[in-house]
């Protein structure tokens, strides 16, 4: 059997370059399934994206598919014949199909009784009659949204198609695919090169896209080379250049050839927000920004040209042209942003609606103002600065810049409000009133900007919930799971004495009868409480441990955070297992009493053994775990209740709770009710599992 390396190549118009990768790993991924589909032998399989084609090489794909043994099952025995031991029409009709008759067919023996069975060898067939289904199947598996058709072709695609390259090693594989016949044709370069060559073996692909076309049909190649250049390119303007991740993914995706070069601009557009004019250039060109070694950006930017000019200072004045009006645009707006008090735009937002019950967005940040100065004096915070800012959150809506440019909001605020003479606190928390804006991003940077966040993310989650609008599947169209998770990072990360109980009734009270939903309060706190559980399973508790702290309710996060790594330390201890074991034991003994159980243990009932020793204990660590339990130190608390196991083992093995004496059997469960008492000062540990 020989081995070969087959090569496809679907030549189109650009194609989109946010999901480039995305649609060229899936491609392979489906052609993977494919060959594993027809048992087919092969090596590695690369893929090769440029924003004019998708490729795909496997290398040492074996000729031919293996023979296969293909197993028919038929009717059950006892449905394939009749009393008479004739065969039924069930049975004549699968052996029909079979192309075979009854009697040719072999009988398998399985726990569920015999059946009929048709063994058939199958003969492998030669991988090139079956490469172009292939990779049919795998392009009609393609994550594409809204594909298209073109011309008068009845196809679809995510974009037209020009070319379709099939080859297994030097033999072209024939096949229509996307209503193109398959060919040797290799488009290269718009531009450069060879605009169009043929090839003749598929091991000649990439290296000869390369040569002739002026094509670097490698992805991650392309990649490299622009984060070399682009990083190379900055260290000479004794800057580092902005290379985010998506920015530099969605690059790759629009050049086949990259050029790295620099330019600049006026150096005045400096006086603008840095944010604006990256917004700018990342957002708008494409471009690579620069900052000097103190993080402020300097007069010049990094573009990718996707083309080797004879006189690369066209091509830089040619982008400088480009960009100076964007970045005039920028000025004119910020200039005239400043020529009003940020305070002054408040009148405003009575324009712009929130939402349609529960008002609008002047209202909120009314609201804000308010909840803000209610957390600041929980937490320690100047209660007048988190006011202020609370009610200057929302201003910079109305701005020329954010309305120009949406992702500067709160940015654009704390500019502003630093131009107004407001304090660095209030600029601050304005700006920081977002964050975290997403999984791992920061937090508020002060106690201030803590309650102006945990203000602003309570106000929508209490009113759209006081709406009864809540999340369903995976639409949140007011990003309540984030802005709860967002809560619940601030409160938990900084140990901030805060109740979530207490944060919903202020901030439903501050709505007044604009909330429909009676249960608002609770809605809200069991889907922050929610939020606990997805989260900590994220971070690596046992789901069992969040149970357990889950099944006191609690309310006040930071609280919640100290119990679950209590618990999870108390997992390491030698004695949990065995005492978590009891304490299932004690819950359904407790489960079972038909009476009140009551709240003192009448020590002159207790036998001097076993049971006094227990009672004896618990009493102990009672008063003694007693400031451990108000101080939240949990772990220490889990620690010396680690010490029960043996008066604990020793009392199940020797002592008989449920007796018929009815005094002393009260009296015991007395006892066990005042030992889970003292685990249910942390969690819930019956719920651990082994």
């Amino acid at each position: 059997m020989m081995q070969k390396t087959f090569l496809v190549e679907i030549g189109t118009e650009e194609l989109p370059p946010k999901s480039l990768r995305t649609l060229a790993e899936s491609f392979a991924t489906n052609f993977i399934e494919q060959l594993d589909n027809t048992k087919l032998e092969h090596g590695e399989v690369l893929w090769y994206a440029s924003p004019r084609r998708l490729a795909l090489k496997v290398l040492n794909l074996n000729d031919t598919q293996p023979d296969s043994q293909i197993i028919k099952r038929g009717p059950a025995v006892s449905a394939a014949f009749d009393d008479n031991g004739n065969p039924t029409k069930a049975a004549e009709g699968w052996a029909r199909g079979c192309g075979i008759t009854v009697d040719q067919a072999e009988r398998i023996q399985t726990d569920k009784g015999e059946w009929l069975s048709y063994t058939h060898n199958q003969k492998g067939q030669p991988v090139v009659n079956l490469l172009c289904d292939m990779v049919k199947n795998a392009l009609n598996k393609l994550p594409i949204p809204k594909p298209m058709r073109w011309a008068t072709h009845q196809v679809e695609f995510i974009r037209p198609s020009h070319t379709v390259t099939m080859l297994y090693g030097n033999e072209l594989v024939p096949g229509t695919i996307l209503d193109i016949e398959s060919n040797r044709i290799i488009r290269g370069h718009r531009f450069m090169g060879e605009q169009q060559f043929t090839i003749d073996n598929a091991d000649q692909y990439p290296q000869i896209l390369e040569q002739r076309g002026k094509v670097i049909a490698d992805y991650d190649k392309r990649k490299a080379i622009i984060k070399q250049q682009a990083e190379e390119a900055a260290t000479k303007l004794n800057g580092k250049a902005d290379l985010t991740e998506s920015l530099l993914e969605e690059v790759s995706s629009l050049v086949e050839w990259p050029v790295v070069l620099t330019a600049k601009f006026e150096e005045r557009f400096l006086d603008v927000p840095a944010e604006s004019l990256v917004y700018t250039m990342k957002g708008d060109q494409k471009y690579f920004p620069v900052y000097d070694k103190q993080g402020k950006l300097l007069p010049n930017f990094i573009f990718v040209a996707n083309i080797e000019s004879k006189d690369p200072q066209v091509v830089i004045s040619g982008n400088e042209k480009v960009v100076r009006p964007r970045l005039a645009d920028a000025e004119f707006f910020y200039k005239t942003d400043l020529k009003q008090r940020l305070e002054d735009r408040l009148s405003r937002l009575e324009t712009v609606l929130f939402q349609q019950q529960l008002g609008t967005i002047k209202d909120k940040a009314l609201r804000i103002e308010t909840l803000s100065g209610f957390i600041a004096e929980k937490i320690g915070a100047n209660t007048e600065q988190a006011k202020r800012a609370g009610k200057l959150t929302k201003c910079d809506l109305v701005t020329n810049t954010v309305f120009e440019f949406p992702e500067t909001q709160g940015i654009i605020g704390r500019y502003l409000a630093l131009k107004d003479g407001e304090g660095v606190e209030v600029a601050t928390s304005i700006e920081e009133q977002y964050k975290p804006r997403f999984s791992g991003d920061e937090l508020p940077s002060t106690l201030v900007s803590s309650a102006v966040s945990i203000a602003e993310k309570m106000d929508t989650l209490v009113g759209i919930f006081g709406i009864g609008q809540f999340p369903k599947g995976d639409k949140d169209p007011f990003a309540l799971r984030r802005a709860a998770i967002g809560v619940l990072r601030i409160i938990v990360e900084k140990n901030l004495p805060l109740d979530l109980d207490d944060l919903s009734n202020f901030a439903t009270s501050l709505y007044g009868d604009k909330l429909s939903n009676k249960n608002v309060i609770q809605d809200t706190v069991s889907f922050m409480q929610g939020r606990f559980r997805a989260w900590y399973q994220e971070q690596g508790f046992a789901i069992d441990t969040i149970q357990a702290v889950l099944a006191l309710n609690p309310t006040k996060p930071a609280d919640f955070d100290a119990r679950v790594k209590a618990v999870t330390y108390f997992r390491t201890l030698p004695e949990s297992a065995s005492l978590a074991e009891a304490n299932k034991r004690v819950s359904n003994i407790l489960s079972k009493a038909e009476m009140a159980i009551p709240e003192k243990v009448n020590v002159a009932l207790l036998d001097a053994g076993a049971e006094g020793e227990l009672a004896k204990q618990v009493a102990i660590l009672t008063d003694k775990l007693e400031p451990y339990f108000n101080e939240g130190r949990y772990q220490d608390a889990l620690v010396e209740l680690s010490s029960l196991k043996v008066p604990v083992d020793v009392f199940f093995e020797s002592v008989m709770v449920m007796v018929d004496n009815e005094q002393i059997k009260q009296n015991r469960l007395a006892l066990l009710k005042k030992l889970q008492n003292l685990f249910l000062k942390v969690a819930d540990i019956s719920l651990l599992q082994a």
